[in-house]
C-alpha cells in the first residue's frame, strides 16, 4: 500500500470540508428560500471561508474599514467650511469650544466635552442678550453642531440633513436661536447652549462613533427643557443617519414630529414616542421568513 492509499490518508479524504468560498457562504436558508443576505446590509454577513481562515479579500476590507473607523475619531472638521455651508443652508452659526484643550483630552474626559468653556459661554449669553434687546421671543429651538467621535460624519451629513429640516421648522412657523458649532463637543453641551439661549428646546447634531461599515454616521438628539446636569433618560434620539442608514430626508421627518410633539406636551425622553404608523419598505417586505418590526433608536458613545 502506498503512502496515498493509507487509511489515515483515505480517512481524511472523505471527511475534510471543502473549502467554503465568499460566494457559497453569501447564503442562507429561509422556509426553504436561498436568501442573499449581503442584498440587505453593508454589514459583514456571509463572507465565506478559505479553509479556516476568512478569504484574503474579505480580511484586506476589514483592515480598511477599521483604518477609516479609526481615522474618522481623530480627524480634525473644516470648521471655516461647515460654518460657510451652515450659513448657505439657513444656519449662521457661532463657532465655539468645550472645556477640552484637545482631542485626547476629549476622548479621556467626557464630563469636559459636555460644558462650554468661559469664553465661548459669554459669546452665547451675549447673543442671546443682544436677541432679546432687540425684542426676539423666547426661541422655540437652539441647533448645535458638534464633532463627536465622528468629524467625517458632521461634514457629509450635517447640511443635508438640515436642507430637508429646516424648511419645516420656517412652515410651522418655529422660532430659532443663534445656531452654534461646538468643537470636541458632547451631546450634554447643548443643555449649557440651550439653557444661554433661553430655549425651549435643543437638537444637537453629532458625529457617531464610528462603526466598521459607518464611519460617518450621525446622531441627532432633541431635548425639552434644556440646562445643565440633565440626564440622558430625558433626551430622545435618532441615530444612523445617513444615506446607507436612515435617509436624511426620514431622518428630517421624524425630528419634526417628535419636536412638534414635545413643544406640545412639553417632554421628551423616555415619555415620547414617534407613535406614527410603520411604513413597510419594498426591501424588508420582499425579504422570506422576515417579519417587520419596529426597534428603539438609540446613542452610540457621544453622551
Amino acid at each position: 500500500m502506498t503512502c496515498a492509499d493509507s487509511p489515515l490518508d483515505s480517512a481524511a479524504k472523505t471527511s475534510a470540508p471543502a473549502p467554503e468560498t465568499a460566494a457559497q457562504g453569501a447564503t442562507a436558508e429561509t422556509s426553504g428560500q436561498s436568501l442573499d443576505l449581503t442584498r440587505f446590509t453593508a454589514a459583514r454577513v456571509a463572507v465565506g471561508l478559505t479553509g479556516v481562515s476568512l478569504p484574503t479579500a474579505a480580511h484586506l476590507a476589514f483592515l480598511a474599514d477599521h483604518a477609516m473607523a479609526r481615522d474618522a475619531v481623530h480627524l480634525p472638521v473644516d470648521v471655516p467650511g461647515l460654518l460657510q455651508e451652515l450659513a448657505e443652508a439657513g444656519l449662521p452659526s457661532l463657532s465655539l469650544r468645550s472645556r477640552a484643550g484637545d482631542r485626547r483630552e476629549y476622548l479621556l474626559r467626557p464630563d469636559l466635552g459636555r460644558r462650554l468653556d468661559n469664553d465661548s459661554a459669554a459669546m452665547v449669553a451675549r447673543a442671546a442678550h443682544e436677541g432679546a434687546l432687540a425684542g426676539s421671543n423666547r426661541p422655540d429651538l437652539a441647533l448645535v453642531v458638534a464633532d463627536g467621535l465622528s468629524a467625517p460624519a458632521v461634514m457629509r451629513q450635517a447640511v443635508p440633513f438640515l436642507r430637508e429640516f429646516l424648511p419645516r421648522c420656517r412652515s410651522r412657523g418655529y422660532r430659532l436661536a443663534m445656531g452654534t458649532y461646538v468643537r470636541f463637543g458632547r451631546v450634554a453641551v447643548a443643555d449649557e447652549v440651550g439653557e444661554l439661549c433661553r430655549a425651549r428646546t435643543t437638537v444637537i447634531l453629532i458625529g457617531e462613533r464610528p462603526g466598521l461599515t459607518s464611519p460617518d454616521s450621525l446622531g441627532v438628539y432633541l431635548t425639552f427643557g434644556p440646562k445643565v446636569g440633565n440626564t440622558d433618560e430625558r433626551r430622545n434620539c435618532i441615530s444612523n443617519v445617513r444615506p446607507e442608514g436612515l435617509p436624511h430626508a426620514e431622518a428630517a421627518a421624524t425630528l419634526d414630529h417628535l419636536l412638534h410633539l414635545a413643544l406640545t406636551r412639553e417632554l421628551t425622553g423616555v415619555m415620547l414616542k414617534d407613535d406614527r404608523p410603520l411604513a413597510v419598505g419594498n426591501a424588508a417586505a420582499s425579504v422570506p421568513g422576515v417579519a417587520a418590526g419596529k426597534g428603539e433608536r438609540r446613542g452610540d458613545g457621544v453622551s
